[in-house]
């Protein structure tokens, strides 16, 4: 990895937990910016160092620091909404690597980048919501409440993240490449 990949994706994973705290609050799962940043990382850093800032920014959570929107430390894998933080990993891999594979990336290419890595955030999120609810901390939650709460009353914020990260990195992409090539 060279020096400025560490930097990239060091911005990257401190962009997200900033991410983290601007929230607006919805019961069950708030609605906060980490999904623009979890996408962007994937669009404008590619697959393996998007999934190396979100990793960083999982991985700092868990040892302790505050960087998850209620705190951070290891008793967060018991958190129903912890689903999601895997999520953004993944989801950032998967847009990193659709990305990769644009030969000429535009907007809505890289929108559907964003909504491939969204399903699979919402589908690890809402799987571990389910588990850890019903299996582990003894809170059962149905499937069509899990749905509302976890899905229809946040994705419509998120997806306009999505359009909002597309626009940016079709913007960002070129400038980032400039400057790697000095």
């Amino acid at each position: 990895m060279k020096t400025s990949d560490l930097v990239y994706c060091s911005i990257f994973t401190v962009l997200i937990a900033v991410g983290a705290f601007i929230k607006i609050p919805i019961p069950v799962v708030p609605f906060t910016l980490q999904v623009l940043f979890t996408t962007m990382s994937g669009l404008l850093l590619g697959a393996k160092l998007g999934a190396v800032s979100v990793g960083m920014y999982i991985f700092s959570g868990l040892i302790g620091l505050p960087v998850f929107t209620e705190g951070g430390g290891i008793w967060y894998l018991f958190k129903p909404s912890f689903g999601y933080i895997i999520g953004f990993l993944i989801g950032s891999y998967v847009t990193g690597k659709i990305a990769e594979k644009l030969k000429q990336p535009t907007i809505p290419k890289y929108l559907a980048a964003n909504l491939a890595g969204l399903s699979l955030i919402y589908a690890f999120g809402m799987v571990y919501y389910y588990f850890i609810c019903n299996f582990v901390i003894d809170t059962p939650i149905d499937i069509l409440p899990l749905f509302f709460y976890c899905f229809i009353l946040v994705v419509p914020g998120d997806i306009c993240l999505c359009i909002l990260a597309a626009i940016l990195a079709k913007r960002l992409r070129p400038i980032l490449q400039k400057q790697v090539l000095k």
